[in-house]
């Protein structure tokens, strides 16, 4: 009990002196100060950090950070929609590099007032959006070079993947669920990055006119009439065998072309929607397993 109230002091002692600190060091647009000890929010911006061979900067993640492996070696500071001041402060960061998004507002408040750089790197979910993305994460970190090597490498793979389901005859629809719950479907909409990747992958989102992710009715469903259910792998492992089969015998799933073929693709969640430098890959690899045999060969 002493442990932890000594625990909590300290955190709102770290956040009091956040608020105290003087002005001036939130959203540095150019390299920040000291690197040595970074902070990095949202698993993007982490694989891109390793990417560019800095990984040495970081004393600290959150748990979208789940690419490469060797994150994990970093201490947890927890979900980026969910942050805590107290828990990003704890590791005394001489930088935080924050995903858009990040949240919640208030707790983004708290960390741009504290006597740390903060740079938020924005989240565009197109090919533009993630050599944007790799740029602005070199240019905090002062290296330049390293990000414009990268981001001409990822380029050319993002051009390579373009090219190739450039050349798809007919485009399957596909709808995205972000969860399955008590018969009741959460799909993806406009703005999504489950939009950004279909597109990559020369796919068209079944559901539209909405933006971001919202319930489903059947007659939304019915009128999309998807080719192919598109759902996360969260990790973990398992048979999702029998997941699979209630979603697509949900009763309006079961009527479109997508319950009917029982076709349903899982894949990675942080791999599929990243839009990171492996985003490419990942949408050749959906490609591929939408069109199979069907894919015009690179």
């Amino acid at each position: 009990m002493i442990a932890r109230t000594v625990a909590r002091a300290a955190g709102a002692l770290s956040v009091l002196l956040a608020l105290l600190a003087p002005a001036g060091a939130v959203d540095l647009a150019g390299p920040v100060p000291d690197t040595s000890r970074v902070v990095a929010i949202g698993g993007s911006i982490t694989e891109i950090v390793f990417a560019l061979g800095e990984q040495e900067m970081l004393v600290a993640r959150d748990s979208t950070s789940v690419f490469p492996p060797a994150a994990f070696d970093l201490p947890d500071i927890g979900y980026m929609r969910a942050i805590s001041p107290e828990g990003v402060l704890s590791v005394s960061p001489t930088a935080i590099l924050a995903l858009a998004g990040t949240g919640p507002t208030e707790a983004v408040e708290v960390l741009r007032k504290a006597a740390v750089p903060y740079v938020e790197i924005p989240d565009a979910f197109d090919a533009a959006g993630i050599v944007d993305k790799i740029e602005r994460v070199g240019k905090a970190l002062g290296v330049d070079d390293r990000a414009k090597a990268l981001s001409e490498q990822v380029s050319a793979d993002l051009e390579k993947t373009h090219a190739l389901v450039s050349a798809i005859a007919e485009r399957k629809k596909v709808l995205f669920i972000l969860s399955f719950q008590d018969g009741k479907i959460l799909g993806a909409g406009e703005g999504t990055a489950a939009n950004g990747i279909l597109t990559l992958a020369g796919a068209d989102n079944a559901v539209h006119g909405f933006p971001g992710y919202k319930p489903l009715t059947d007659e939304a469903i019915l009128e999309g009439n998807p080719d192919v259910i598109l759902v996360m792998d969260r990790g973990g492992g398992g048979d999702h065998s029998a997941q699979d089969a209630q979603l697509l015998a949900h009763p309006a799933i079961a009527s479109t072309p997508a319950g009917q073929n029982k076709a349903l693709v899982r894949m990675d969640g942080a791999y599929l929607l990243g839009f990171g430098p492996r985003t490419a890959v990942a949408a050749r690899d959906l490609a591929a397993a939408l069109y199979g045999d069907a894919l015009p060969k690179p």
